[in-house]
């Protein structure tokens, strides 16, 4: 079983891994080191327990905010996929279209409108009177 040294937080440490999971520890373990850093910058020098406690929590609530953009993503994706397979199925999808009217176009009806209203009242006036 291969020993891998790795260094977190300018402390070196050697640890055992399966046979071609070298790179992945090596990965990993500059992720911790780069939370372990950040921690001795920001707080100063503490013991290598807390150090290793609270670059693993940092990085696991990182990790549970990137696993909730993923479940989000894939049902979204879930749902465009739907939405493709209705549509090749010879289906439909609802289309909305809202049109988009000109304050110019709606000014000329509403004096268009006037004008008709004015004219029905004037007619109306005349067959009763």
């Amino acid at each position: 079983m291969p020993q891998v040294e790795i260094t977190i937080g300018g402390r070196n440490f050697e640890v055992a891994c399966q046979e071609g999971e070298e790179q992945f520890l090596m990965t990993a373990a500059a992720m911790l080191d780069v939370e372990a850093s950040s921690l001795s910058t920001q707080i100063g020098r503490m013991p290598e327990s807390r150090m290793l406690l609270m670059a693993g929590l940092l990085l696991a609530d990182r990790t549970a905010g990137l696993e909730d953009k993923v479940r989000e993503a894939e049902g979204r994706a879930a749902q465009l996929q739907a939405q493709m397979e209705i549509t090749q199925a010879g289906g439909s999808v609802e289309k909305i279209e809202v049109p988009v009217v000109s304050s110019e176009v709606i000014d000329a009806i509403t004096q268009i409108a006037a004008q008709a209203e004015a004219l029905a009242d004037d007619v109306e006036g005349r067959n009763n009177g």
